[in-house]
């Protein structure tokens, strides 16, 4: 039999039957589970799995993860080495982010942007709780949503409360097999909620002594849309990671960087140092922003101290 992976709880998963059909609760084999996994996960949601009923008939037993068409990935914490696969098989991603309560750095945004770049997913930016945008924020915004618009990502402001942005979203979303992601605390549930009411998801509130979320989604789950179509809701997540890219991948894909390389002088520059090096001179022209940058220089560090720092 084969399904879709819908949920995953450490050890547990739950798999939808073919396209609609019935949930059926599975575990995995064993060996599968040492057969050259690297990361800490080896089934993740939205995979599609072949699995056979134990002898009861209560409990599928996965044998077998069919080859995936993407996933998004991320170091499974800041000191190790693993990976961790957020979902696999999406259509697209939506990168819930928020100016305040809580902030979200915009290295963050920059770190998940090259993750979807280097593993091929579409990705588009919400800036979210726009109700909250006021007494001079708005120029913030129109700076963050100028610096990825300018690269050609697409940025939506959004509200639950206003409902800014929900139609838009509502037909980004419709058909599509959606990954949402963010900080904790951003509104990823909220804003699901009131774009599929029905769906009812778990919702937190923001710590006012820290200006920060709470992790109220646990495991990465993935629903139906009611209007067609499949979001996946997965837990707020302080940092973000690059897993798996060598200092090139990283510079191919920062889309203006990647732009760029056939005009450096050196075929090898790492745009750090080198002379005539045409991403540093686009960064001192303003052609590329230099938060993008510097987040360039941050990720291909890869230091210690900047491993443990969060974002």
């Amino acid at each position: 039999m084969t399904g879709t992976i819908i949920k995953s709880t450490g050890s547990n998963y739950l798999v939808r039957d073919g396209g609609d059909g019935p949930i059926v609760p599975c575990k995995i084999r064993g060996r599968l589970r040492l057969d050259g996994i690297k990361s800490t996960n080896p089934v993740a949601v939205g995979d599609i799995v072949d699995y056979d009923m134990d002898a009861d008939g209560k409990v599928g037993v996965i044998s077998n993860i069919q080859k995936r068409r993407n996933c998004i990935v991320r170091r499974a914490t800041n000191l190790s080495r693993q990976s961790q696969v957020i979902a696999a098989n999406i259509d697209q991603c939506l990168l819930v982010a928020t100016i305040i309560m809580p902030e979200t750095p915009l290295e963050f945004i920059d770190r998940f942007l090259v993750s979807a770049e280097a593993y091929k997913v579409p990705a588009i930016i919400v800036l979210n709780k726009s109700d909250l945008y006021a007494d001079g924020l708005e120029e913030v915004v129109a700076e963050m949503s100028g610096i990825y618009t300018k690269i050609g990502y697409q940025c939506i402001c959004a509200s639950s409360k206003t409902g800014e942005g929900i139609d838009t979203l509502r037909n980004i979303l419709k058909d599509k097999t959606t990954l949402l992601s963010g900080r904790s605390g951003t509104g990823k549930s909220t804003l699901i909620n009131t774009i599929c009411p029905g769906l009812d998801l778990r919702t937190g509130e923001i710590s006012v002594a820290h200006l920060d979320g709470k992790h109220t989604t646990t495991f990465a789950e993935m629903f139906p849309l009611s209007f067609g179509g499949y979001v996946v809701d997965t837990p707020g997540v302080r940092s973000f990671g690059t897993a798996g890219l060598t200092n090139e991948d990283v510079a191919h894909n920062f889309r203006e960087i990647f732009g760029l390389l056939s005009q450096c002088r050196y075929y090898n520059c790492t745009h750090t140092n080198e002379p005539g090096c045409a991403v540093k001179a686009a960064v001192e022209s303003g052609d590329i922003a230099p938060s993008r940058y510097e987040s360039y220089l941050s990720i291909i560090s890869g230091d210690t101290k900047h491993r443990q720092k969060d974002y």
